[in-house]
C-alpha cells in the first residue's frame, strides 16, 4: 500500500492497480473526461464503475444512513487518520484477501479533513461478472451445493475474525463461475471475540426471510440448514 498525502488530504492505494495520480483518481469528471466511465448503480448514493488499466473499479463515496443521514450527509467525526472509514475498509479487504476469503481487491481510499470532520471514498475492484442473491433467487431456485458454498466462505470471514456488522443477501454475490464473493465492509473490524458470529449468522438469515417476503425469493428451510452445514466445522474422520 502507498500513501499519498497533500494538506488535508490521504490517499491509499494498490500502485498495481492505479496508474493514474491518486489525488485525481476520485474525481468522476476526470473519468468522464477520460471516457472511462462504463456504468454506474444507485442506492444511498452513485456508485461509479470506471474502466482502469487492467481491471474495472467500483468508485463509492461515503454517505451516511437513517435519518441522521438526512441532516449530515457524508460527514464524520475526525479521530485519526488510520480511524477514517476509507482506511478501515481498504485494510479489512486487504486483510481477507490473505486470509483467502473472496472479497473485491481495494485499489484505493481517499480521507479529506475538513475542521473537526472529515469525508470519504473508496475505490474497489468491481466483481466481474457476478450478481448478488437477492437477484438470482428472484429468478430461480440455488443449486444444494451453492448454499453449502455460501456457508464456507462465511466461515473463512469468521475465522478471519471479521465481524460483518451487515450481512445480508444483497452483500452477497455469486459470479459465473459459481464463486461466492462478500462485498461491503464499511464500518466493519477484526474482533477477536466470539459472541458476534452467531448474530451475524442470525442476521443473515433475517435478510434471506425478509426478501422472501419482500420480493418472494426462492428459499425454504432446507435452504438454509445446507447454508449452516456449510458453516459449521468440517469433522474430520
Amino acid at each position: 500500500m502507498k500513501t499519498f498525502e497533500k494538506g488535508k488530504l490521504r490517499v491509499w492505494y494498490d500502485e498495481a492497480l492505479l496508474s493514474v495520480p491518486p489525488e485525481q483518481c476520485f474525481d468522476v469528471g476526470f473519468w468522464q473526461q477520460q471516457e472511462r466511465i462504463v456504468g454506474q448503480a444507485s442506492g444511498r448514493g452513485t456508485t461509479w464503475f470506471i474502466q482502469l488499466d487492467n481491471v474495472q473499479g467500483a468508485l463509492r463515496h461515503y454517505r451516511r444512513g437513517g435519518l441522521f443521514g438526512k441532516l449530515v450527509r457524508d460527514h464524520y467525526l475526525f479521530c485519526q487518520w488510520d480511524k477514517t472509514r476509507s482506511y478501515q475498509e481498504f485494510q479489512i479487504l486487504n486483510h481477507l484477501r490473505q486470509a483467502g476469503v473472496n472479497v473485491p481487491r481495494p485499489i484505493a481510499a481517499r480521507a479529506v479533513k475538513k475542521h473537526v470532520c472529515y469525508q470519504a471514498d473508496l475505490i474497489t475492484e468491481k466483481v466481474p461478472n457476478a450478481r448478488d442473491l437477492v437477484t438470482i433467487l428472484q429468478e430461480n431456485t440455488l443449486r444444494d451445493e451453492m448454499y453449502v458454498k455460501i456457508g464456507r466462505e462465511i466461515r473463512k470471514m469468521h475465522d478471519a475474525q471479521v465481524n460483518h456488522t451487515d450481512l445480508n443477501i444483497h452483500n452477497i454475490l455469486i459470479d459465473d463461475r459459481e464463486r461466492v464473493w462478500i462485498i461491503d465492509f464499511d464500518k466493519c473490524g477484526v474482533d477477536f471475540s466470539q459472541d458476534w458470529k452467531s448474530g451475524n449468522i442470525q442476521r443473515l438469515l433475517r435478510s434471506f426471510k425478509k426478501e422472501q417476503s419482500k420480493h418472494n425469493i426462492f428459499f425454504s428451510e432446507h435452504s438454509w440448514q445446507l447454508l449452516v452445514s456449510g458453516y459449521l466445522p468440517q469433522v474430520k474422520e
